[in-house]
């Protein structure tokens, strides 16, 4: 009997991938919940931590690419400041500066031009000219130095800048798209997890409860047989072997039917744990693994086309080789220019004695990529190289998935064929149980023929819901590849 508790923990290793993550109680919960398997799949997508997060990072991509736009949208920015000179004051004297020194060569050229142009000039009147102006710098000089007094300075500033042109802002909105498409596939993909952890505890709940189910029939079975026993013994129609015989069998039987109990409800915790719920919530589930079993058509699986467009790791990697052609674009725009707009008013507040700054300002800024020594054109080699990667990653990808797609049929084929062989199995060994059951009644069979046919039935029932694990594992498994959970 043991080994239907083992058998149980080991497939829970294996039809449980989704452990590692959190379980999720975001906003109170009901008490009971009553739920049939696609009740619990729409209740975890509801509550899951991780897809709430998946859900937040596609909000997120959104308002990345609303930045990525804004940046060649208008940006206004204002700005007030306030200096203090503390009364400083400038002085400005324009007396006499020291005589120019011209050469014999630059004197007689202004003459000849002079000449030129006045024939009736003479040196006297060019000396006369002169000798004025010295005369005019020396008053001038006399004269006190003007001052300008410096008062406090108060300025707001309204600035309005505009992306004309740039070829790295274009491409740079496209890749921020596709960025957000990467999330959105993200997120689908989590969400597959999801369907496939919850499906999973599901199904391991149902097979658990349907082992439970035969035990706890076979004990019954045997606690009658075990009483017939020890009335057959008090006749003298069996010997005292034979009832501890069964009794040690119904023993051990009642042991493992205990821990398969505690391990229900450990099933239970678990499919708790993958739909956010309280361990304490009573879950109450609807589907049976017989309807389960009979309505997901194995067999008609095993020759439906695979659509390799549909896998959400194939989207993912399409969507990962755009933007690897994209970056190729955006290093390429680098040689571009980039042109772009602007437009300054100064509002003066408190203005000094002397203010040179103009009210309103307006310009354009182009700036012309001319040489860097080879760093551009290294830059879109590298995302070249990156570009075919991601192709090279791709068609490994391809591979992959139609390698999976036929071991994943396979294994399906072979777990229905296995799961036919042991329900003939079982019906065989319950035939043979319940004969040998007969014959110990009518003191035909010793109880060591009882239990060892007893013993045969179990592992037939054991093999028989391995069977069913298996198949239902292999057709999940192809499922997911498929993204048709």
């Amino acid at each position: 009997m043991s080994r239907i508790a083992l058998t149980l923990v080991l497939s829970a290793g294996m039809i449980l991938p989704g452990m590692a993550q959190e379980p999720t109680a975001t906003q109170e919960l009901p008490d009971q919940l009553v739920l049939d398997l696609q009740g619990a799949i729409d209740h975890a997508i509801t509550y899951n931590k991780s897809l709430k997060n998946a859900r937040l990072e596609v909000e997120r991509s959104r308002s990345s690419i609303w930045e990525t736009i804004a940046q060649g949208l208008p940006q206004v920015d204002g700005s007030m400041d306030y200096n203090s000179y503390f009364n400083y004051e400038m002085e400005f004297n324009f007396g006499m500066g020291g005589s120019p020194d011209f050469s014999p060569g630059d004197l007689q050229e202004a003459w000849d031009q002079t000449s030129a142009v006045f024939p009736g000039v003479t040196q006297q009147d060019i000396y006369n000219h002169e000798a004025g102006n010295y005369y005019d710098g020396v008053l001038q000089s006399l004269l006190p130095p003007t001052t300008i007094l410096l008062s406090d300075q108060s300025t707001a500033r309204l600035q309005f800048n505009q992306l004309i042109f740039s070829g790295q802002y274009i491409v740079g909105i496209q890749t921020a798209r596709l960025a957000q498409l990467i999330s959105e596939q993200n997120y689908e993909f989590n969400e597959l997890n999801i369907k496939e952890s919850v499906i999973s505890a599901y199904y391991l709940v149902l097979i658990t409860g349907e082992s439970l189910d035969i035990l706890e029939r076979n004990v019954a079975n045997l606690e009658e047989t075990l009483e017939q026993t020890r009335v057959m013994f008090k006749s003298g129609m069996a010997e005292q072997t034979d009832v501890d015989q069964l009794r040690i069998t119904v023993n051990q039987l009642s042991d493992a039917r205990n821990a398969l109990e505690r391990n229900l409800e450990l099933n239970y915790n678990m499919l708790r744990f993958q739909l956010g719920l309280d361990a304490n919530t009573d879950l109450m589930l609807t589907d049976s693994l017989v309807s389960l079993f009979t309505n997901m058509q194995a067999e008609s699986a095993l020759e439906a086309p695979f659509a390799i467009e549909n896998n959400v790791t194939y989207q993912m990697m399409q969507t990962q080789e755009e933007i690897s052609k994209k970056m190729v674009g955006l290093e390429q725009w680098n040689y571009a220019p980039t042109l772009a707009g602007f437009y300054n008013y100064n509002a003066k507040i408190l203005t000094s004695g002397f203010d040179m700054n103009p009210n309103h300002l307006v310009g354009l800024n182009l700036s012309v990529p001319i040489f860097s020594s080879g760093m551009r054109k290294a830059r879109v080699d590298q995302a070249k190289i990156d570009y075919s990667m991601a192709q090279t990653n791709k068609s490994i990808l391809e591979d992959q998935l139609t390698l999976q797609e036929k071991q994943f049929k396979y294994n399906l084929a072979s777990s229905l064929e296995n799961f036919y062989t042991q329900q003939e199995n079982r019906e065989v060994a319950q035939s043979v149980y319940d004969s040998y059951r007969r014959k110990f009644e009518q003191g035909m069979a010793t109880s060591l023929d009882l239990t060892q046919a007893n013993n045969n039935y179990l592992d037939a029932e054991s093999n028989f819901i391995n069977a069913i694990m298996q198949v239902m594992n292999a057709k999940l498994q192809l499922d997911k590849l498929m993204n048709t959970l």
